[in-house]
């Protein structure tokens, strides 16, 4: 199970590899020859030294014009210790399997692809020893898709739209068509896609109308993402019913329970914090003493 978006952002190329040089392709303009076959590889490049160096995601493209390594890194934020590691990892893996390897950078966050695609040069002015350039997907170049043919036409890119631009104002358009076009596919693959989804969106709101569009496709409950979503609306409606019988407690009781009271009440989803109210409530002679320090 996908547990951040850190993880899907790179995991749904090995999910569906070819959409990677698809985005190539058609996000980037790069004109990398088609793919016949993509194999995924072996992601550690630690040496005989225990220092420990992986890469997210390693794809062996074979093409009419040879093969080539696809280096896929997904970065939620700027990190110059990169500026060493990718370098190593492109020189290594030319001297491991001596083909050519392109570098990929993934990420959710505008700030962080500008400085992804800065090129890393080696060397003094003038005489750079090494150069490495990175190809850089986010949300200034990954299309947003909001119409349903578009997106059943390539479902895999819909996916990382849904992915990249989760948090804009889009994401609404977005996650309706996507949620369409994932009931053309085969459900076992949809199933993963909706996990990866839903392990990148940040936004609150968008993850719960993610969610809410997804129970209207029942193949998603088969997914072990359910269960979570599941449990979660379980204990969500345990802290509702609890915080409705510390309401009800006052009013049997004859105490007056103000506007202000009853929203904050209600707004609260700690488990614990509504069992510390519930048994205020039973000796409270105002409302207000459920929030005294010592309740808290």
């Amino acid at each position: 199970m996908v547990g951040s978006s850190h993880e899907a952002l790179h995991r749904i190329f090995q999910k569906d590899p070819a959409l990677l040089t698809r985005a190539l392709q058609r996000v980037l303009h790069v004109p990398f020859p088609q793919p016949h076959e993509i194999a995924a590889l072996n992601v550690d490049l630690t040496e005989i030294e225990p220092v420990e160096r992986r890469v997210d995601t390693l794809l062996r493209a074979e093409t009419d014009d040879g093969t080539y390594l696809l280096v896929v890194e997904s970065q939620t934020q700027a990190d110059e210790r990169k500026r060493g590691s990718w370098p190593y990892y492109l020189s290594y893996l030319y001297e491991k399997y001596r083909c050519e390897p392109v570098l990929i950078v993934i990420t959710q966050n505008s700030a962080t692809a500008r400085w992804a695609s800065r090129p890393i040069r080696l060397g003094f002015p003038g005489w750079h020893s090494l150069t490495v350039r990175p190809l850089v997907l986010g949300p200034d170049n990954v299309p947003v898709i909001t119409d349903e043919r578009e997106a059943e036409r390539d479902v895999p890119l819909a996916v990382l739209s849904a992915m990249t631009h989760g948090r804009g104002p889009k994401a609404a358009p977005i996650l309706e068509s996507l949620a369409t076009a994932l009931k053309t596919i085969d459900p076992d693959s949809a199933a993963v896609f909706v996990q990866f989804v839903d392990s990148c969106l940040a936004d609150p709101q968008a993850k719960q109308m993610w969610r809410d569009l997804m129970t209207a496709i029942q193949y998603f409950w088969r997914h072990p993402l359910a269960e979570q979503v599941r449990e979660e609306g379980r204990e969500q409606g345990w802290v509702q019913a609890k915080a409705e019988m510390v309401l009800q407690i006052l009013e049997w009781r004859g105490i007056p329970v103000p506007d202000d009271v009853r929203e904050r009440v209600l707004a609260c989803t700690d488990r614990d914090q509504v069992e510390v109210w519930a048994e205020r409530a039973l000796h409270a002679t105002e409302a207000d003493e459920l929030f005294a320090p010592s309740a808290e």
